[in-house]
C-alpha cells in the first residue's frame, strides 16, 4: 500500500486551510429518510466548489513550478490544479472534456490556466506533455499524494465518532481510496462502499475483474464519474481498500440532487449526490447505524 498514514496526518499542515475542516453533521431529515444516522460532509464551500483542492494542493508541492503542468479534466481536477499552480507561480495547460460545464471552464481560465476543449482530453494531454521536457503530465488519481490529500476528508469524518459505512463516489478513485485508507486504519470494521454511474461502469467492472477494463463512450450526466480508462495505480488501491461498488443511474442522481436541495438547501452537481443516490437505491443492503456520505462538488444537473 503506497498511501502513508503519516503523510495523511501531516497533510493538514500543508494544504491551504481554505479546503480543510469543511462542514459535517448528522442531518435529521436525511436520517429519517433512510432510517439511520446520515453523517453529511459538505465539500462545496471553497474557492473551487469541490474536494479536489485538497489533493491538488498537496501534489503541487511536489511538482516543479518551472515546468508547465498538463492535465485532462472534466472540470474539478483542472480547477484544483490551476488554483494550486497560481500559488506556486506555475503554468497549467488543461484539456477539458466536451461535457465539462462552461462555468468550470471559465473558472479555470480565471485562475490562470490555458484551457482547450477536446473530444479525447486524455490523449490530447499525453501528446502535449510528451512534446517538450518543459512540460509534465499530471494524471488525476495516479500519484499517491492526490489520494493522501483527499484522505484528510476521512480524518475529519473520523473525528465525528464511529462510522459503520462510508458511501463514497468513484471517479478516478483518489477520494475513496484516501478516505478508506484512513478510516480502515482506525477501525477495520468500517465498510467502504463505492458508487459509480451505471452509464460509466469502467471502474466497477475493473474492480470486479481485478484488472483495468476500458469502456468506450461513457454516458452519464455525472461528468466527474465518467471514467473510461481506470488508472492502474488508483485501481490497485481501490481493489485493496473498497468492500463493494454499487451503481446508480441518472434518474436516481437527479432525484438525489433534489433531495439534497430540499433537505440541506445546497445545490450539488450529479456526482456530488452519488452517495445519497446509493443510499436511496441500495440502502437495504448497506450495513450499520451510522453512514457517512460526501457532497463532493457544487453545480447543477445537466
Amino acid at each position: 500500500m503506497d498511501l502513508s498514514l503519516e503523510r495523511i496526518e501531516a497533510a493538514a499542515e500543508k494544504i491551504d486551510p481554505v479546503f480543510l475542516d469543511s462542514p459535517q453533521f448528522i442531518d435529521e431529515r436525511l436520517s429519517a429518510e433512510f432510517g439511520r444516522e446520515v453523517l453529511v460532509k459538505v465539500e462545496t464551500l471553497n474557492p473551487i466548489g469541490s474536494f479536489k483542492g485538497r489533493g491538488t494542493w498537496l501534489l503541487a508541492q511536489e511538482l516543479d513550478p518551472k515546468r508547465t503542468w498538463v492535465c485532462a479534466t472534466a472540470g474539478n481536477f483542472g480547477q484544483g490544479l490551476a488554483y494550486a499552480a497560481r500559488a506556486r507561480g506555475a503554468r497549467v495547460q488543461v484539456f477539458a472534456s466536451a461535457d465539462a460545464p462552461p462555468a468550470k471552464l471559465e473558472r479555470m481560465r480565471a485562475l490562470g490556466a490555458r484551457v482547450e476543449v477536446r473530444e479525447r482530453p486524455g490523449s490530447a494531454a499525453r501528446e502535449h506533455a510528451s512534446e517538450s521536457d518543459e512540460r509534465v503530465l499530471v494524471v488525476d488519481g495516479k500519484d499517491p499524494s492526490i489520494a493522501e490529500g483527499a484522505a484528510t476528508i476521512g480524518v475529519e469524518l473520523g473525528s465525528a465518532g464511529p462510522i459503520d459505512t462510508a458511501v463514497v463516489q468513484i471517479g478516478d478513485g483518489a477520494l475513496i481510496s484516501g478516505v478508506a485508507r484512513w478510516l480502515k486504519s482506525r477501525d477495520p470494521r468500517t465498510r467502504i462502499v463505492g458508487v459509480c454511474a451505471s452509464g460509466a461502469p469502467a471502474m466497477a467492472r475493473s474492480f470486479a475483474a481485478g484488472r483495468a477494463i476500458s469502456v468506450e463512450g461513457a454516458g452519464t450526466i455525472a461528468a466527474a464519474l465518467a471514467i473510461n480508462d481506470p488508472v492502474p495505480e488508483s485501481l490497485a488501491r481501490v481493489t485493496e481498500l473498497v468492500d463493494v461498488i454499487v451503481l446508480v443511474d441518472d434518474d436516481e442522481l437527479r432525484s438525489s440532487i433534489e433531495l439534497v436541495a430540499e433537505s440541506l438547501g445546497l445545490l450539488v452537481e450529479p456526482a456530488g449526490a452519488a452517495g445519497i443516490a446509493a443510499l436511496a437505491r441500495h440502502g437495504a443492503s448497506l450495513q450499520g447505524r451510522r453512514v457517512a456520505v460526501v457532497l463532493t462538488g457544487a453545480g447543477t444537473p445537466s
